[in-house]
């Protein structure tokens, strides 16, 4: 995993997880919290309220992306950027400060004058934007989007998503935003909760992630909760959010995020990360094949591997002595074509197999009716193969565990 900097703000893997407090110099935006067009009481807001609690980067949004308002005009962000910069000028706290934007002059301005990295909300649909991020070594969050300037976000399938942030390519410090939120008609609710779900999936790129999912319509309607109701919702799936891989949580509700990516960060699995001489190992954090198959796809790799990266375990139970038998000789050596075996199956059926194993009490002379079935996706889809003879029961179990790991 790369680590990006930011101004100095390490982002990544081998740093905590970042807050970035939102302020909006733009009437229009949809949170009025977070709007004021005065410096100077944007300036009281940012240090009282953002960096005061414990913000580490600052977001300024010149105009909101609500899907239902005209698209602003570079010229017209441009003409918004002076409140912005008489802001920052005015903060005595310190921070990383972010422009969103989605053009590259704004962009290359509000650089120029102060600011420390950008948020485009478009994902580089302007083609410029990587260029002005290089030549100032600044960092940019990337959010998953169209190739179209005045539809940000507006991706639905998760699929569509992760190929978005490819357009246009990365930067040195290009950070990952899969883009969540109604950005389009067509987004469901059930769209962003399964991009939730599949968010590891989004490491795969090897780059920081970002998400923005601070009383998101998606999380609201989980628990019938009103926008002004939401922030429990919010705090919980920021926990997740932390735990599954994400770096920086933007967000309208500095101080009590804060709390919640600590404790998703302090209870996220430890992964092995060493290194000796020129040689690196680090341990990926994979638990679908589909997460596998992203970082596969990023090293041009062999993607047939990815059935082969996890492992499930399943108990069975009320299985008649048949139907042990049947898993049995099912799973007696290796089961992989290509796998190599290892000795000692505590079931007792010779080889375990890497792909998968079955075991049972080892209880002399006691019958039982359950087993723990332990394979690789592809191992536990040749033993459904295998058991083609078995009881019905037992295939009908097979037809909800043996083809459905992705």
């Amino acid at each position: 995993m790369r680590n990006v900097d930011a101004a100095g703000l390490g982002i990544g893997d081998d740093h905590p997880p970042r807050i970035m407090g939102v302020l909006n110099v733009s009437a229009e935006s949809p949170y009025d919290p977070s709007v004021y067009d005065d410096p100077s009481r944007a300036a009281e807001y940012v240090d009282e309220e953002l960096i005061g609690e414990g913000a580490d980067i600052v977001d300024v949004g010149l105009e909101s992306a609500n899907k239902d308002l005209d698209v602003l005009s570079a010229e017209e962000e441009l003409e918004r950027l002076d409140t912005a910069i008489e802001t920052l000028e005015s903060t005595s706290g310190d921070a990383v400060w972010s422009i969103e934007t989605r053009y590259h002059e704004v962009a290359d301005a509000a650089l120029s004058r102060g600011f420390d990295m950008v948020n485009d909300i478009c994902g580089f649909a302007d083609p410029e934007m990587p260029r002005v991020c290089r030549e100032h070594d600044a960092a940019v969050s990337k959010m998953a989007s169209p190739p179209d300037l005045e539809r940000p976000g507006a991706i639905e399938d998760v699929d569509d998503i992760y190929e978005a942030l490819s357009m246009n390519g990365f930067t040195d410090k290009t950070i990952l935003d899969p883009a969540f939120g109604g950005w389009s008609e067509a987004k469901t609710h059930a769209d962003d909760r399964e991009t939730f779900h599949r968010l590891r999936e989004f490491r795969g790129y090897g780059r920081p992630l970002l998400v923005s999912i601070n009383r998101k319509s998606f999380l609201k309607t989980i628990a019938g909760r009103s926008t002004e109701e939401a922030l429990p919702v919010s705090l919980a799936a920021t926990s997740m959010a932390v735990e599954r891989g994400a770096h920086v949580i933007r967000t309208h509700d500095v101080a009590e995020t804060r709390d919640a990516a600590l404790i998703g960060a302090e209870f996220a699995r430890d992964r092995v990360r060493s290194s000796a001489g020129d040689v690196s190992v680090e341990e990926l954090d994979v638990t679908t094949p589909g997460e596998a198959r992203r970082h596969l796809d990023r090293l041009d790799a062999n993607t047939d591997l990815a059935k082969e990266s996890v492992v499930r375990s399943y108990e069975l139970s009320g299985l008649s002595p048949e139907a042990v038998g049947t898993l049995r000789a099912a799973t007696a050596g290796s089961v992989a074509a290509d796998a190599a075996s290892t000795d000692g199956g505590r079931d007792g059926s010779g080889d375990a197999g890497v792909a998968a194993a079955f075991a049972v009490s080892e209880r002399s002379g006691e019958e039982t009716d359950r087993g723990i079935l332990i394979g690789t996706p592809n191992g536990i889809e040749s033993v459904y193969s295998r058991i083609s003879d078995g009881s019905d029961d037992l295939i009908a179990v097979f037809d909800e565990i043996g083809t459905t790991s992705k």
